[in-house]
């Protein structure tokens, strides 16, 4: 697949996963090296919000509205990852006073495994999963231009579809 990235074509390779699928798992450590896998997140709704790089303005402005809708909706588990390092995202939400659940991979194997990661740029595409309470895809956005801001409405409306 390719998005663009400011009218430049870059290639998502792999086959990205899809509506009605098994999500694929993962373990990925929090800001408190706490660990995290698909089945941390079983029983609830889950919306995994994934940003290319979390010290840029549009990942700043996606993971600020999450964490704002993740304060208001108990029914719901949210979860930023990106592949940025564990203190660059610690800095990050220090800075903005963010405290949702943030899961950092800099060895790209969530990347990978959900076949998001850019290979030129080394980060992943923008992308939303929205998970049913068993991590099935019930919704899923990548972006199409990496500079633009998901549709937060249709993620949402798809988690609290699931409550």
């Amino acid at each position: 697949m390719n998005i663009t990235r400011k009218g430049e074509v870059l290639e998502v390779p792999g086959t990205q996963l899809k509506v009605g699928e098994k999500a694929a798992d993962f373990s990925l450590k929090d800001l408190k090296d706490n660990r995290y896998s698909l089945a941390d997140f079983a029983g609830k709704p889950t919306i995994l919000s994934v940003v290319p790089d979390i010290d840029t303005r549009v990942c700043a402005i996606q993971t600020k509205r999450f964490n704002i809708e993740a304060s208001q909706i108990e029914e719901i588990n949210f979860a930023t990852i990106s592949n940025n390092t564990q203190e660059e995202q610690a800095a990050w939400c220090g800075q903005e006073g963010v405290d949702m659940v943030m899961l950092h991979d800099p060895e790209n194997t969530f990347g990978e495994s959900y076949s998001i990661l850019i290979p030129e740029m080394n980060r992943y595409a923008r992308s939303i999963f929205v998970l049913d309470q068993d991590g099935v895809i019930r919704y899923e956005e990548i972006v199409p231009e990496l500079s633009h801001e998901p549709d937060y409405t249709k993620a949402l409306e798809a988690a609290k579809a699931l409550v």
